[in-house]
């Protein structure tokens, strides 16, 4: 444990901010799961209520900077030509 007061509120600071973090990506993960077994499944109402839901999480992700800008792009068009094969 470190022994100066602003280094002590530091590492409680990086822990509440690694939890965030991590929390914020399982949570688009299991968006972009959700849309994948949807799209699987020909599921084309709840593949496109899935896919608003999960392009919102992308653009969450990525004005908090835990995500580039790069990969939402390509998760979002990935996720979107998933749902438009759908017949």
């Amino acid at each position: 444990m470190p022994q100066i007061k602003s280094q002590m509120k530091r590492v409680l600071t990086n822990n509440k901010r690694t939890e965030a973090v991590k929390s914020s990506k399982s949570q688009l993960k299991t968006a972009i799961k959700a849309v994948l077994s949807a799209a699987e499944a020909n599921d084309k109402e709840t593949a496109v209520a899935a896919l608003n839901n999960a392009n919102k999480l992308l653009d969450k992700s990525v004005s908090s900077h835990v995500h580039h800008k790069n990969y939402a792009n390509r998760q979002k068009s990935r996720l979107a030509k998933a749902v438009n094969k759908i017949a």
